[in-house]
Order: C-alpha cells, then structure tokens, then sequence
C-alpha cells in the first residue's frame, strides 16, 4: 500500500524535473526567436508621421464633402498610426509630445459625429496648427503642414454616394 503512494510521487518528481538536454533545446530556440524579432521589420517614426499626413490630407477631402463616414475612419487612421508610434518609436524623443493632439483629435471627432461643416473647418484648422506646433516643440519646424488642396489620390471619390 505504501508503494501506491510513493511510486505516484517519484513519477511526479521526474515529470516536474526536465532533463538539462530538454533546457538547453528550449533556451536555444528561445535565443533563436529573439534574435529573428530583434532583426524583423518596425516601422519607423517618419513612416507613422507620413501615413499619418495622408490621412490628414484624405481627412480634409472627406469632411469639406460632407462624407462623415469617411471622416470617421480617417481620423481613426490617425489615431491608429499615433498608436503605432507609441508602440514602436517609443524611445525617440518625440513621441513624448504626442499627448498635445489629443484635445484637437477629440474636438474634431466631436464635429465629425455632429455633422457640423462649420464646426469641422474650424477644428481641422486647429489640429493642422497642433501638427505645427508639435514640430515646432520637437525641432522639427521644417516640416509645415497646410490645409491640402489636392486630394492625395486621384482614384479616390470623397464625394458622399448614396447607398443603393
């Protein structure tokens, strides 16, 4: 009887124990994994910044058509690509200033929701001069961003069409 127990608990203790060949196999794919993620592909802040610059320009097209749902998903472009720095460009000084967009993201996406043109003129305007003053905090006053006045894409129809 005493056998039924401890032979369960030596079988245990093998189990839990693995063997030094098994550690070093693990560790050494580990090892492998990490380099092949130290080495694969990230997006670099100027990618982000320059995704985040079409959708601004596509953003003004939409808007000024009175397309809301176009609207609507480009200021989420934005917002995903600033996401994006966050995750990836974290250690680049920059990315520290990126908090000051939020209030003119917020008051835009509210005269995107409201239907408001007037509203989101004014508030385009705003976070267009955001986007300056950011560069101009970063060191990056250069790079001057303006209300677009060509679409980026010429394949593109920001008019709104009815749903058929």
């Amino acid at each position: 009887m005493k056998y039924l127990f401890i032979i369960p608990i030596i079988l245990i203790l093998f189990a839990c124990n693995p063997s030094n060949n098994n550690s070093q196999a693990l560790q050494s794919q580990l090892d492998s994994l990490n380099l092949k993620l130290d080495n694969s592909y990230r997006p670099g802040f100027g990618e982000f910044m320059s995704n985040i610059q079409v959708h601004h320009n596509k953003l003004w097209f939409a808007g000024i058509n009175q397309n809301w749902k176009l609207a609507d998903f480009e200021i989420g472009e934005i917002q995903e690509n600033i996401e994006g720095i966050k995750d990836y460009c974290r250690n680049r000084p920059e990315t520290k200033s990126l908090p000051m967009i939020n209030p003119a993201l917020d008051n835009l996406r509210k005269a995107i929701e409201q239907q408001s043109s007037k509203a989101f003129k004014e508030e385009y305007i705003n976070l267009t001069n955001t986007c300056n003053t950011c560069h101009q905090v970063t060191k990056h006053e250069f790079n001057v961003i303006i209300i677009p006045s060509t679409p980026p894409y010429s394949n593109q129809d920001f008019k709104l069409h009815n749903e058929n």
